[in-house]
């Protein structure tokens, strides 16, 4: 067996051998291949021409279609272009035109080293050499010639059927996949839909007329993405045969691609073994594969259930996923999975085939077949091969529990009971109708098994004690072997359609209390704001849906039910595992099952963050495939939400800190006159002393000094204020609240000003009676003296800013303060308020200084207090309004 296998080896490596040097002898074909017309082909194979043209490489132009755009075109530039054949066409309407096509004849006269002929599916005019480009294409590389070319990927033949399905349009100009088998390269040029859709719409790709109808038909966003798909598993295969053959020629094993394989188990014996074959056709093909079971019924029996657990388990361990789907119909349940996870092989066990399906075309694998047939059908004959066409009684005894098989004669004797009474009291002559109800009923509440079993015995009841002779199952009248056939028929169907109807709605039922769970725990984790309220509604939740102890661990921060058993050292060693290995463990698994805690990891940030502990009833000893599925989901979820709530957070500081950088910068910059302006009073009155000190009386000398120590005192207060302001944007700042008068903080602010602002005029109202308030006395005085600045510089030469003070009935404090400026549109009063906005614009005072009135408000804001934009009185100007509330110390 070794020799014959060596000997295929060398057969093949000496076939690649071969198929090497012939491409070897030829020209090499390069195909720059797209999913739709308009993706950039031409444009990417003109770029690539340059480029070689410019290392020396000697490149002509056979035939190009620019199709009018002016960057295609500007890329032909340069390079030399053949002249292009041209032949006299007389269609039948007799109208006879000139049709220009590549001249094959002049380029392989000319025979460059890489030639450039554009849209390799094109058919030829009448009168060319050949009927289409491609073959011209193939005779330039015979020649010995390297050409370039393009195509779209609906275009290729072998694909012409799916395309059809997928776009409804039937392509007429094909080229053979043997034209494939001569390539050197191929690009995979790539536009994702939306921008494609984008450049039709431009008039990129067609006239304004023809993009409008390409856009409802075949440049529809589904239709591109499938196309884009199917160009992208097109150009896979290639790569993936040609790294084969190179592999095979060079004696080196291949490196195949990826290719999607599902496995289908019933739970009926030999699913493991399925599965560790599946598991080898996946590793040969290096592809992704997965287990399905179609659960048609409501819940598999003991012995099913644990079988499906332990293939889904094995799965697991062998790196494949594990898949519970629910439908009535199994081979549309399968279809459909396939197709919506990509697989392209489905594997079977050898299925039991009863004669009459076989007869009918109604096995499995027969349906599969005849429905399937874009996928791969792999049928695996397991060792013990289930050929026969009924199962034992043993195998059926798991199907049929005592529970139904008794449900089954109860409702015969009722039902046989009823038809006594009815016959003997009402007179009542068909009494069929009431042996199917009872059949119905009982297929209604178990499995059609049972409901088999109700309609025979009904069937002979029915015949023993209503049909003439009575008490003999023989029938006597012809009509009465018509009416007991038809009630068995009618009984079996009725049963059949209940038991299927029962089997639906149970499995929908699974399915809907699965859905209801995420999506109440979805809503959950999107009202949750910290990490702490998604821990907690993840902990409510799993333990609600999975009626199990949880505890949830991120870190060293563990969250636990009120209740719930503390851990043991295994339990806690069967977390850390988790925790670092990003693998369940602990019960239920082959990990740590001593423990009686199941772990499985929280993936946070692309890193294992964390796990969620559930410790089910110890007499569960074993888990249920829509339970795990159901918790892994839920878990999944859980993780989301908390690098949500990490990346909200992580924003929310990068908002803090950019806002409060700025708060320094405004003010630095609010605040610089007022500290340039007690310096140059201190230098000025300290030159002063120490040049014309001598010469100065005592009551001079005094009052310099007192000026250096007043503004030296100032200046002080100042910095002490920009320290504690800069401290207002990481909400570290300290109100030293104190009382002060409402007339004094005015009177300082406005007396202030006005040693700054000589011109500024000011009309101040108080309203008698105002009490002391309770505040930080230097900020809320820096908020009200940068106010009054804005307002002066605002108003007109000669205009006075009014101050009004007063008490509103709530006890809280109102200061207005009004200009006779311009003004600021309604749209723009919140706009001030913005930190960049009033820097720039909207506070900024002719000379460019003034602290904004973002800094304003949050100087009020830390008291409580709020900082508003109103229209002036008359309709001129405008008035801020600060509002404090009164506090007691």
């Amino acid at each position: 067996m070794s020799d014959a296998r060596s000997d295929a080896l060398r057969q093949q490596q000496a076939d690649a051998l071969i198929g090497e040097l012939q491409r070897q002898g030829a020209g090499r074909l390069t195909i720059f291949l797209g999913a739709a017309p308009g993706v950039g082909k031409t444009y990417t194979m003109l770029s690539r021409a340059r480029e070689l043209q410019r290392r020396g490489l000697d490149v002509v132009v056979g035939l190009v279609e620019t199709h009018g755009r002016s960057e295609t075109s500007a890329l032909v530039e340069g390079l030399e272009v053949l002249p292009r054949k041209r032949l006299d066409y007389t269609p039948s309407n007799g109208r006879s035109r000139v049709l220009e096509e590549l001249d094959l004849d002049a380029l392989l006269a000319r025979k460059p080293k890489l030639a450039l002929v554009d849209e390799l599916a094109h058919r030829n005019a009448p009168g060319s050499r050949h009927e289409r480009r491609w073959q011209d294409v193939v005779e330039l590389l015979d020649a010995g010639i390297d050409v370039y070319t393009t195509i779209n990927i609906q275009h290729l033949e072998s694909l012409n059927d799916v395309v059809h399905r997928i776009t409804g349009v039937r392509v007429s100009e094909t080229v053979p996949d043997a034209v494939f088998d001569r390539l050197r390269d191929i690009v995979l040029v790539d536009l994702p839909p939306r921008e494609l859709i984008e450049r039709l719409q431009q008039g990129k790709v067609y006239v304004p007329e023809q993009a409008a109808h390409a856009l409802q038909a075949f440049f529809s966003p589904s239709n591109l993405t499938a196309l884009r798909e199917l160009a992208m598993q097109t150009a896979a295969d290639r790569v993936d045969s040609d790294l084969r053959e190179a592999q095979t020629a060079r004696g080196l094993p291949g490196v195949p691609l990826r290719r999607g394989v599902m496995v289908a188990i019933d739970g009926r014996g030999q699913s493991e073994y399925l599965v560790r074959v599946t598991r080898r056709i996946a590793e040969r093909r290096d592809a992704p594969w997965t287990v399905v079971t179609v659960q048609a019924s409501a819940v598999p029996d003991e012995a099913q259930q644990l079988e499906l657990d332990r293939a889904f388990a094995l799965a697991r361990r062998l790196g494949g996923d594990a898949v519970v789907v629910h439908g009535g119909n199994v081979v549309e349940a399968l279809l459909d999975h396939a197709g919506r996870s990509g697989a392209s092989t489905i594997v079977l066990g050898r299925t039991r085939e009863r004669p009459f399906a076989r007869m009918v075309n109604r096995t499995l694998t027969q349906q599969l077949i005849q429905r399937g047939a874009h996928y791969e059908l792999t049928i695996v004959s397991t060792p013990e091969a289930r050929a026969k066409a009924r199962r034992s009684v043993h195998q059926l005894g798991g199907y049929l529990t005592r529970n139904d098989a008794a449900l089954a004669v109860i409702a015969a004797t009722v039902a046989t009971a009823l038809g006594w009474i009815a016959e003997r009291w009402i007179g009542l002559d068909d009494l069929s109708l009431i042996f199917i109800v009872a059949v119905v009923l009982v297929a209604a509440r178990t499995r059609m098994a049972a409901a088999v079993i109700a309609a025979g015995l009904c069937f002979l009841a029915y015949n023993f004690f209503f049909i003439e002779p009575r008490f003999t199952l023989l029938i006597g009248a012809r009509q009465g072997v018509t009416t007991v056939v038809l009630f068995l028929v009618a009984a079996l169907v009725a049963g059949r359609l209940a038991s299927k109807l029962r089997m639906q709605v149970l499995a929908l039922r699974a399915a809907n209390a699965q859905a209801t769970a995420l999506q109440t725990l979805g809503r959950q984790l999107a009202a949750a704001a910290d990490r702490g309220q998604v821990l907690q509604a993840g902990r409510e939740a799993l333990k609600r849906s999975l009626g199990a102890d949880v505890m949830i661990r991120i870190g060293d921060q563990a969250l636990h039910g009120e209740g719930a058993p503390a851990m043991s050292d295994k339990d806690r060693a069967a977390a850390d595992w988790a925790l670092k290995h990003g693998q369940a463990a602990g019960r239920y698994t082959d990990t740590l099952a001593g423990s009686e805690w199941w772990f499985l990891p929280l993936a946070i940030d692309g890193s294992q963050g964390g796990v969620v502990g559930l410790r089910f009833p110890s007499q569960q000893h074993r888990l249920g495939a829509e339970q795990r599925r159901l918790a892994e989901a839920m878990a999944e979820d859980i993780a989301q939400a908390l690098v949500r709530t990490r990346l909200v957070a992580d924003l929310e500081d990068a908002r803090i800190g950019n806002e409060t950088e700025r708060l320094r910068s405004a003010l630095l910059s609010s605040v610089s006159h007022d500290l340039r302006s007690p310096l140059a009073a201190i230098i000025g009155a300290a030159s002063s002393l120490d040049n014309y000190a001598e010469a100065m009386s005592r009551e001079d000398r005094h009052s310099l000094l007192e000026t250096i120590r007043i503004e030296g005192e100032r200046l002080d207060r100042y910095i002490q204020n920009l320290l504690d302001m800069t401290r207002l944007g990481h909400g570290g700042l300290t109100l030293n609240r104190d009382w002060i008068g409402v007339d004094e903080l005015i009177g300082s602010a406005v007396a202030r000003l006005q040693r700054y602002e000589p011109g500024a005029r000011f009309e101040v109202s108080i309203e008698p009676g105002l009490k002391p308030i309770w505040v930080h006395p230097a900020l809320v005085e820096q908020a009200l003296f940068n106010v009054l600045e804005n307002a002066a510089r605002f108003s007109p030469a000669g205009q006075k800013v009014a101050v009004e003070a007063k008490l509103l009935d709530d006890g809280q404090l109102r200061i207005d303060v009004r200009d006779r400026g311009p003004g600021i549109p309604e749209d723009e009063r919140k706009r001030i308020f913005d930190m960049f906005y009033s820097v720039e614009r909207g506070d900024r005072g002719r000379q460019g200084t003034g602290l904004g009135l973002a800094i304003c408000q949050g100087m009020i804001g830390a008291h409580g207090g709020s900082v508003e934009a109103h229209p002036g009185m008359d309709g001129r100007g405008t008035t801020i309004r600060i509002t404090l509330p009164r506090i007691e110390p």
